[in-house]
Parts: C-alpha cells; structure tokens; sequence
C-alpha cells in the first residue's frame, strides 16, 4: 500500500476545528478536553512510532513528541485541577480521538520506511492542523487567562514540532 500524503483520518480528525468558526466558540471545559485529546493522539502516535520507525531521525522525532506532548498534558491536567474546571467532552475532543485511532490503525499496518514517511507526513498535517486551531479557535475563545496563558506558552513549541516534522519529510523524500 503507498504512502498517503496527507493521510484521510488526519484530515477527518481536523473538520471539527473548522465548525467552530461556523457556531458558538468552544468554552473554557471544552479547550480543555481539546488539548488534552490533540495531546494524547500525537503522544499514542509517538510511541508507536518508537517501536516500529527504521530510521533513527524519526525514532529522535517520536521521543520528543511523547516527552513533549505528555509535558503539555500534564501542565493542562494541573491546571484544569488548580481551576477545577472539568474537561468537557464535545464532537472535537471525541474526533480527534477517532482520527488518532484511525491513524494508529493504518500504521500499524505499515512497516519500515514506508512507516516512517506515513508517520511524518501525518505529524506534518496534525501539527498544522493543531496550530491553526490554537491560533484561529482555542486562543481566541479561551476566557480564564491562565488558560489563554497555557496556549500561548506552548504554542512556539507547536511550530517548533511543524518545522522539524518538515525537515524530517523532506530528508525521507517520497
């Protein structure tokens, strides 16, 4: 099976960002359940890609989205908690999860360097995906200022993810 550029449960998982612009802007409990899921997808994807990547960029690469992304997660559950606002469920959190296992589902069907580029172009695409979203939605409708804070601060981090995640498609070519 050939790699996909820009893998369809990738795509699928970002359309509830897109309704966001269209109806009410998320609260508060839904950013929360949001970020903790954009998280936990790319930290599930990460440790599969531990284990199964050929090349040692991409085993580097996935390293640093666990660490990284648990990091995030935990500083969003921390606050969460300080606030005592409870994560809200809502059809973007609940995509985002769907498209994570969709995506773990076709990887593990894949093997080598053909893993390793299918796992890159999709951390590519979600990267994207997950900063427009910061940028255009979850900032934006975020009310309590700690919570804004949060998303700011972590979103140099984001771009930083995009960018390698580039140079990384680019030296694994096609």
């Amino acid at each position: 099976m050939p790699s996909i550029r820009f893998p369809l449960a990738a795509l699928l998982a970002l359309v509830p960002f897109a309704a966001w612009a269209q109806g009410a802007a998320p609260t508060d409990p839904q950013i929360a359940a949001i970020v903790v899921a954009a998280n936990q997808v790319d930290i599930d994807a990460g440790k599969l890609a531990q284990s199964r990547a050929q090349s040692k960029d991409v085993k580097a690469f996935a390293q640093l989205m666990v660490t990284d992304h648990s990091g995030v997660n935990k500083a969003a559950t921390d606050l969460v908690q300080k606030l005592k606002v409870k994560p809200e469920e809502n059809a973007t959190s609940k995509s985002l999860k769907q498209g994570g296992d969709a995506n773990l589902a076709k990887l593990k069907g894949l093997k080598g360097a053909e893993f390793d580029r299918a796992y890159v172009d999709n951390e590519v695409t979600y990267h994207q995906a997950v900063l427009d979203a910061v940028d255009k939605t979850l900032i934006p409708s975020a009310k309590n200022e700690e919570l804004k804070a949060l998303l700011v601060k972590v979103r140099p981090a984001f771009v930083a993810h995009l960018d390698h995640a580039k140079k990384l498609q680019s030296s694994l070519g096609k």
